[in-house]
This record gives structure tokens, C-alpha cells and sequence, in this order.
């Protein structure tokens, strides 16, 4: 069992862990000659369940993200944390905009890793993979929602205060998923005028099935603990956080039933 800070222990806490315990660890992949590091986390013993992609922000994947798989697990899901960036590549918070950038620069290529690490989750033997669902944070909100755009057979996904992009006109018609943007109403990341776009985007094509739910006074990076820093606009934000992780819960249980 992963030790994490007090912040993090607080957060995973919320939910009962399972009789039988949870099953987890890092676990190493490859997609086109490229070494990876995610983390799984699932409900101990035999059988499948549904499968849920953990996408991680511009840190990679960090115990933050480890928690969140620990907790999916918890609630009788099988985690999987992509590595988007690479085994070798964890950059410190100084490096992490220059490496994150490059994604954004590179839609084609951020959007291969993500297919690659979303066929890895349906690999896994515990995985269902007719009942599946993907979640990020910061970069992985917005990275989910590339998922998405490519027409993924994923039943949902969840942007927890990613950026939200737009894409060629006529590409939302593509989404497959059921989509839940959970965005903060103080984030410059994604300010009014880019949530009113992306919004926009969504209503050319009827037939997605999305919801938009802000939350007052939360800023970028509203689920972090250790996010501390207003003046750029990132801060935890206690009751966005949970309502958040409430709101996905929700979510995840109409999805799959």
C-alpha cells in the first residue's frame, strides 16, 4: 500500500477501502519504440470491472495521480494512469510548462499517446472493455478531451480544470463519449471566452451527450493540495474539490449502470 502526505492520505480517505483490499503498482509499457511508466489500481481477486484511464497533469505521474487510482480502485473500478510524456521524463514544476507545451504544439502526437495508453487500459485482464471511462487533471483534463476528438470508443470522460480546446469545425461530431467538464469559474487557463468557444464547439453537433459544471471562486488546478499560487491563478479550492470528485462519481455510475 502507497504512503502519501497527510493532504493526499485526507483526500483517498473519503472513500472505504474494500474488504478485500485493492491490488496496485507502477507497471511499464511500449507503443512505438517508446518506454512508458503508468500505475494501475484495482479491486483485489479475480473478475473485470469497469476501466478507467487517469490522465495526469504537466507533472506526469506523480503520487497525485497514484491516489486518484488508488481511490477509483476503492470504489470498485480498474485504474490505469497513462505516461504520456515517457519513463524517463518527469520534469520539475519549473520544466513542466516547456514539456507540457509541446503536446499542445503537437495535437497528432498527443492524441497517438493517448490512443496507445487508452488501448493499454483495455488490455489489462481486469479491464472491461465495453464498460470504459477516462478522467484527467489540468493538462490530462484537457488531454481526455483530445481523447474524445479522435472518436474513441470511451463511454465518458471527465476534465477536471483542464483547458478546453477547440478543434476543426465539424470535429465534435466525432465524440463518441459522454462528456463532464468540471472547470473552475476563476481559471485563466481556460477563461470565459474559451469556455463560451469549447461550448460553442459542442453544440455543432446535437447528438453529444455533454455537461458543464463551474464552480464559484475555484481557480486552475482547484483539485491539487498543494496548488498555492493565486497570482497566476492556481489554488486548491476545498469544496470545488470534492463536489468535483462527487459530480464524476455520479457520472461514472449512470455511464456504466
Amino acid at each position: 500500500m502507497n504512503t502519501y502526505t497527510p493532504p493526499l492520505t485526507e483526500i483517498l480517505e473519503r472513500e472505504s477501502l474494500p474488504a478485500g483490499g485493492i491490488v496496485s503498482g507502477d507497471v511499464d509499457y511500449e507503443a512505438d519504440g517508446v518506454l512508458y511508466r503508468g500505475y494501475t489500481a484495482r479491486p483485489a481477486g479475480d473478475g473485470r470491472h469497469p476501466g478507467v484511464l487517469v490522465v495526469h497533469d504537466w507533472l506526469g505521474v506523480t503520487d497525485y495521480v497514484r491516489m486518484r487510482c488508488d481511490m477509483l480502485a476503492r470504489l470498485g473500478y480498474s485504474a490505469f494512469a497513462a505516461d504520456i510524456y515517457g519513463a524517463d521524463i518527469r520534469p520539475a514544476p519549473e520544466e513542466a510548462p516547456a514539456v507540457a507545451g509541446g503536446f499542445y504544439q503537437d495535437r497528432a502526437r498527443w492524441r497517438k499517446r493517448l490512443g496507445d495508453a487508452f488501448e493499454r487500459l483495455l488490455a489489462e485482464p481486469s479491464v472491461d472493455p465495453s464498460r470504459t471511462a477516462a478522467i484527467g487533471y489540468c493538462f490530462g483534463g484537457s488531454a481526455v478531451l483530445e481523447l474524445a476528438r479522435t472518436g474513441a470508443q470511451v463511454g465518458a470522460v471527465v476534465s477536471f480544470h483542464g483547458g478546453l480546446l477547440t478543434g476543426p469545425a465539424g470535429e465534435a461530431a466525432q465524440i463518441a463519449a459522454k462528456v463532464l467538464v468540471l472547470h473552475g469559474a476563476a481559471d485563466p487557463v481556460a477563461p470565459d471566452d474559451a469556455m463560451l468557444a469549447f461550448v460553442d464547439d459542442l453544440r455543432t453537433s446535437p447528438a453529444v451527450d455533454w455537461e458543464l459544471i463551474v464552480y464559484a471562486g475555484a481557480m486552475h488546478a482547484f483539485t491539487l493540495p498543494d496548488a498555492n499560487d493565486p497570482d497566476h491563478g492556481a489554488q486548491f479550492h476545498a469544496v470545488a474539490e470534492r463536489r468535483s470528485w462527487t459530480a464524476m462519481k455520479n457520472f461514472l455510475v449512470e455511464t456504466f449502470g
